[in-house]
Formats: C-alpha cells, structure tokens, sequence
C-alpha cells in the first residue's frame, strides 16, 4: 500500500513539474506588444473619427511628392506641445478620405525640436524607433518638429514607419465641409 501511495505522490509530483514547466515556458514565448498593436490597442477607439476628442482637423490633405500620400492630420495640440512621447497617445491621427468616409490609417507622433532639445541630448527614439527631422520653414507652417509614423492600420509596402504610403490617396479629398467627420 506505502509503495502504491509513493508511486501516486511521485506521478503527481512529475505531473506538477511537467505543468510548470510547459507553463512558465509558454509565458516566457509571449513577447511584448509590437509597435503597430502598441498603436492599434490605443487608437482603436478613433477609428470613428466622431470619437476623436481631443483632436481637431489640422490641415486638409496631404499628398505625397512623388506619390502616396499621408492623408487627412487630425493633430492634439496640447500632445504636441507637451515635449513629451508616449506609444499610447500619439500626436496625430492620419485619416485616409475613402468611400465617403474618414478611414484610420496610421498615427503620427511629433515633437516640436526646440522642447525637445531643450531637455535631450539625442533624437527622440520611441519603441526603438528613431524620429525623422522636419527643419522650418516646411510645407506645414510648423516651426522644426520630429515625427514618425505608425502605419499601424493599413498596410504601407514602404514600410511600417514610411512617411509616405502609396496605398493612400488625397483623391477623394474634396474639401473640409464635403467630408462626414471633417467638421469636427
């Protein structure tokens, strides 16, 4: 009986451990969020652009110069002059002008370069991510600034962090007061 009773405790023993280990070796597999879920978890609420509080219409359209575009900037101004960066709460939402509505398509943090500099020795970096350098005066009235891009909700073949996607036109753009959503 003492050796069936050992055997029992010691199968339940092996079986404790083995559980254990697949356990503690399944959570170890789970890595970090990515960037774009990053973005996708806390702007998924925008993806109504009615639900966009805190953020107003920055300017109309923004096409690229060779191609693509950006889209429509939905920018929170007290995010951008606040000198600082946070995955969570991006500056700007981007906005692509679509079957007659207002489509999220990626996000855009900004920093102005003077607060930034102010309190930084480097760049700003973000998830391992480096900011790209928009010296004044630029095409979008803004005095220097760093920005990066999250295409975090539609696919940019240039890449997750390109400025420019080719996959978004302006051309349905007609004007702030012709779009659902632009007078927010």
């Amino acid at each position: 009986m003492k050796k069936k009773l050992l055997a029992l405790i010691g199968l339940i023993a092996v079986s404790l451990a083995v559980v254990t280990s697949v356990a503690m070796a399944s959570s170890a597999n789970k890595s970090a969020p990515t960037f774009a879920e990053t973005v996708r978890q806390a702007t998924a609420q925008f993806r109504d652009v009615t639900k966009a509080k805190g953020y107003a219409l920055l300017h109309g359209c923004v096409a690229g110069p060779q191609g693509g575009a950006m889209g429509i900037h939905y920018a929170n101004g007290d995010l951008v002059g606040d000198g600082v960066l946070d995955a969570t709460k991006p500056e700007a939402l981007l906005y692509e002008p679509k079957d007659g509505k207002l489509q999220l398509a990626a996000v855009e943090y900004v920093v102005l370069a003077d607060a930034w500099n102010a309190k930084n020795q480097a760049p700003p970096v973000l998830m391992g991510q480096l900011f790209n350098y928009v010296g004044a005066p630029n095409r979008y009235g803004l005095p220097a600034f760093y920005e990066l891009h999250v295409w975090a909700w539609k696919n940019n073949p240039d890449g997750l962090f390109a400025d420019w996607n080719p996959n978004v036109s302006c051309a349905e753009f007609v004007g702030n007061a012709a779009m659902p959503g632009m007078s927010h």
